[in-house]
């Protein structure tokens, strides 16, 4: 912003010429007072043309108005100052000028207001989502999104996705195709006296696996952190439980935490097979024992903050 100083001068210069003034020195009293003048409208014409480019020119969004609060301030406060101040106080505000310095205060006024509201709300919109295998519903504190069924590439299919799906459980179908590439099936617990989680019943074997994916309001990030039961500080358990995958025979499969308490999606009996989920157990050599323990559970919990 361009800055202009004002000529050092005398107080009483507008208030009344004096009969005795020098007036070889300043040409004339009536001469004098249209310069200074004339001076005071160039300044308050070249802050004005500031105010106008601030207002127009820049972009107002709420993320930019602290870039632009300042300038606005320095402008408004220089053509106020330079108006009222002992140099220019006989110089009169035209109504366009008075209204463009009335225009600019109500903006610093309701843009702070915006900006304070703008990062007041924020905050309470945010949230995450996770998915819950193994569960028909949220933990307590979480919302529901959706629930439904896990699926997933059959564990025979060396193609296709890695990952386990919660498919909704009213889905919006497309339309039937006679092409081959079948890929998303449904997902079963595999379990066996030899091969479940401790606590686990043999009677979920073969069961197909419920899912369902919550929100949690006020939180910015989830983690799932496997090998403990418990969050570190600083972070709210969500939900414990056990690391399934597919069988080391089979084609890999993404790591899924699975609810301690897994339940069946129904009673429906039947080996129908699709995307399997088996329980781990650990190894010790490249993973260090301890502190981990040689064929034991892998544990899990999902926490956010």
């Amino acid at each position: 912003m361009h800055v202009q100083t004002l000529p050092k001068v005398d107080s009483d210069m507008h208030v009344q010429a004096s009969p005795e003034a020098d007036l070889n020195k300043h040409g004339s009293n009536e001469w004098y007072e249209l310069e200074s003048k004339d001076k005071c409208s160039e300044i308050v014409t070249s802050e004005k043309e500031e105010v106008i480019y601030i207002a127009v020119a820049l972009p107002m969004e709420p993320q930019r108005i602290n870039m632009n609060l300042p300038l606005v301030t320095i402008v408004l406060t220089t053509v106020v100052v330079v108006v009222k101040n002992h140099e220019c106080k006989d110089y009169d505000l035209s109504a366009s000028d008075q209204s463009l310095i009335d225009m600019m205060k109500h903006y610093l006024h309701t843009s702070r207001k915006e900006e304070s509201s703008y990062h007041a709300s924020k905050p309470a919109d945010t949230g995450v989502t996770y998915v819950h295998w193994g569960k028909k519903s949220c933990p307590k504190g979480a919302g529901i999104v959706y629930t439904g069924q896990v699926g997933g590439t059959h564990y025979t299919i060396k193609g296709g996705g890695v990952n386990y799906l919660c498919l909704p459980g009213d889905p919006e179908n497309g339309l039937h195709q006679s092409y081959g590439n079948a890929q998303v099936y449904g997902s079963e617990y595999e379990l066996g006296s030899s091969y479940k989680p401790s606590g686990w019943s043999e009677s979920m074997n073969n069961k197909e696996v419920p899912c369902a994916v919550c929100y949690k309001k006020h939180r910015s990030t989830v983690l799932m952190i496997p090998g403990r039961k418990t969050c570190y500080k600083g972070w709210t358990s969500e939900y414990q439980g056990y690391l399934l995958s597919s069988h080391a025979n089979s084609f890999k499969k993404d790591f899924a935490c699975v609810d301690r308490n897994a339940e069946p999606l129904d009673n429906k009996n039947g080996s129908e097979n699709g995307a399997l989920f088996y329980a781990l157990r650990t190894k010790c050599g490249s993973l260090r024992c301890p502190p981990y323990s040689n064929e034991a559970d892998l544990l899990c919990v999902v926490c956010t903050k």
